[in-house]
This record gives structure tokens, sequence and C-alpha cells, in this order.
């Protein structure tokens, strides 16, 4: 009889726990939303009312305050996007190639030191950026680049994110040595062999090195305001910064802009977002 109760009573707790893990999240879900929900409405407010109404609903979808903040300092927002793009795109080719080649190189080939000069590519990941700030800011200045776009794209066709290569030496040991094999017995050198073969193969982590790469940089605020000093160059997060100052406090603008701002994020995670879990999940960094 007892088991009888407890199988009748054992679906009750289990649709009552549910309930509860639902509530949990939903609510969880609506506090991660609200400052992103109050932002998008705030956009459409005048500069009155978004501080002394927070909560209130704008009157209508005035764009007033895209149009006048995209405009709001020279050379625009449309200057601001593209050097963005063209940073992102010259950051995600050049670890692309770069990350790829490095980690087929650790994880195929045998040369001297590979361990120990794995070893320390590792230990790179716990290096805090600040660190080599300094001393990389002074070999840009001496190769002139400051103001340039090179700072930030150059390094990345040198190997630099330790992450991704590691990322992309799990994934390519998870590759059977038998494709190499027979490639080798059809003719293919070591890098014929990488580019026929393993790059292809590579698809799910170099998807989810695009997506990081072009996040990480696309929102990188620091490094972008250190080497970025001319108007011309900047870009959207150092206008965003810039904007607090030279619009007068127009609060309205510039969170109009900050929306416009998440839109490209905002793209490429939806595209890639399934190319992204299967990256992580067959690469070995999942739990």
């Amino acid at each position: 009889m007892m088991a009888a109760t407890s199988d009748a009573t054992r679906p009750r707790r289990s649709g009552a726990s549910r309930a509860w893990a639902y509530g949990a999240l939903i609510l969880g879900a609506l506090l991660m939303v609200y400052p992103l929900w109050w932002m998008v409405m705030s956009s459409f407010k005048p500069d009155t009312m978004i501080f002394t109404e927070p909560n209130r609903l704008p009157g209508s979808l005035d764009f007033k305050n895209y149009v006048d903040g995209w405009f709001s300092s020279a050379p625009g927002f449309t200057r601001y996007y593209f050097n963005s793009f063209v940073i992102c795109l010259g950051a995600v080719v050049g670890n692309v190639l770069a990350c790829s080649l490095t980690a087929y190189a650790f994880a195929r080939l045998e040369f001297p030191f590979k361990r120990v000069l794995f070893a320390i590519m590792m230990l790179t990941l716990m290096l805090p950026h600040h660190v080599v700030l300094i001393p990389q800011y002074i070999l840009f200045v001496k190769l002139d680049w400051v103001n340039t776009y090179l700072p930030l794209i150059v390094p990345k066709f040198l190997a630099t994110d330790a992450f991704f290569i590691f990322l992309m030496v799990q994934f390519i040991r998870k590759i059977p040595r038998e494709l190499d094999e027979a490639a080798a017995i059809d003719g293919c050198g070591t890098f014929r062999t990488f580019i026929t073969i393993i790059f292809p193969l590579l698809t799910p982590a170099l998807v989810t090195t695009i997506i990081f790469t072009f996040i990480w940089t696309y929102n990188d605020f620091f490094a972008q305001l250190i080497y970025l000093t001319s108007p011309n160059s900047v870009t959207v997060p150092v206008a965003l910064r810039a904007m607090i100052g030279e619009s007068g406090g127009s609060y309205g603008q510039l969170l109009a802009m900050s929306v416009l701002s998440l839109v490209p994020t905002f793209v490429v995670f939806l595209i890639f977002q399934r190319r992204l879990v299967e990256g992580i999940s067959t690469s070995g960094l999942k739990g």
C-alpha cells in the first residue's frame, strides 16, 4: 500500500518541482532581460523621461534619438562601424589561418621541444593582457603602427590566441590518423594533407573560432582605445564612450546607439548558434 501511495504522489511531486524550476527560470530570465528591455524602451524617450519615468512605456516609437545619435559626432557611426568590421574581419582571418596551422603542428607533427612549447603556449592563457600591454605598446610605437589597424590585426596572424589553438588541437586529435596515412599514400605532403584533409574537417572548430573572435574583437574597448587615437579610426565601443561628453549628456542618443551596437553580435550569434554548440562539444571542451 505504501508503494502504491508513493507511486501516486511521485507524479504530483515531480510536477510541482518542475513548476518551481520553470518559475525560477522565468524569473531569472526576466531579471536578465530587464536591463536590455529598459535600454530599448529608453532609446525612444526624450532625455527628460528616461530617469524620471524609467518604467513608463514611450508614447510612440520616435526614432529621433537614433537619427541624431548616428550623426552626433564626426565622422559618424557609418565610419565607426566600418572600422569595427575591418578590424573584426582581419582578426577572424588571422585567427582562422594561424591558429589552425599551429594546432595542426602541435597535434600531428613531431619536432624538438614540442611538449615544452605546447606547455608554454598553455601558460600564456593565464597571463593577464595588462602584463604585456606596455611592452607591446612600446613595440608598436617603434614600428609606427599606433593609430592604425595593424596592432589589432597583425598579432592574430602570429597565432597569439592560445585558446583557439588548444580548441583546434583537441579537435584534430579526434580525427583518425588513417586519413593522414591515406593522403600520404596518395602523394600528399604535410601542407597538402592539412589543406585537403584536416582543414575541411575542422569546420565546427573554425566556426567557433570565428564567432568568438568576432564577438571579442567587436566588443573590445581597451585595446582599441589605446591604439586608435584619430576620430577616423575609432571603433563603435570607443565612439559610444566618447558620446557621453560630445553629445552634451544626451542619454537618449547614447542608448539608441547602444541598442544598434548590439545588432551585429546578436545576428552573428543567432546565425551560428547551433554550430557554436557543436564546435565546443566536439572539441572536448564541454564539461
